[in-house]
């Protein structure tokens, strides 16, 4: 086993400032507010969002179904978590007009009193169409409509198109981390 090291920023939105103006959801796309019916399809997003990019490697259980499906579960009993901040995407623009979640973000208030973004993801197939700043807006407005002053997240430095988009958005880099991870070689 060797230890690898991943650089991460923690960034932070001052919620007392205006809210940014998200674009309008496109055609065909839902945004679903929390309902414990939509545990599978936040988990289902997440991984889907996930288990092909760096964060996968960062955190393992992000790769693997079950391990969403956990991490989903733990987010959601959570004594912080937050309804109001918690949104999910879907859509039924596939080719098999089947419904399918492609979009999804948690919010939990932190033991500071600050709101937490938990995991946004977009489905690789569902990029570029502005679904992330949407669930970035709607988690914002449930924080600030339950008077916190301050969100937070935190990116992988290799994450570029994540790490624009919260800089574009407003948020500043107020920390950087680094999460070592045991990495086995054949």
């Amino acid at each position: 086993m060797t230890l690898t090291y991943f650089k991460r920023f923690r960034m932070e939105y001052d919620l007392g400032q205006p809210l940014y103006e998200p674009p309008e959801l496109p055609a065909g796309y839902w945004l679903l507010s929390w309902d414990e019916r939509l545990v599978e399809g936040h988990a289902v997003a997440k991984f889907e969002s996930f288990r092909f990019e760096l964060d996968a490697n960062v955190f393992p259980c992000l790769g693997d179904l079950e391990g969403c499906h956990r991490l989903v579960r733990e987010i959601f009993s959570r004594p912080g978590f937050l309804p109001q901040a918690t949104w999910l995407v879907g859509t039924q623009n596939n080719p098999s007009k089947r419904f399918e979640y492609c979009g999804t973000i948690q919010g939990i208030r932190d033991d500071r009193g600050i709101g937490s973004i938990q995991n946004l993801g977009v489905t690789p197939a569902h990029r570029g169409r502005g679904l992330g700043q949407i669930l970035l807006w709607h988690a914002l407005r449930g924080f600030t409509d339950l008077g916190i002053e301050r969100s937070s997240l935190e990116v992988t430095a290799q994450n570029s198109k994540a790490l624009e988009l919260y800089q574009r958005l407003g948020f500043r880099t107020t920390k950087t981390v680094y999460k070592a991870i045991d990495v086995a070689f054949a």
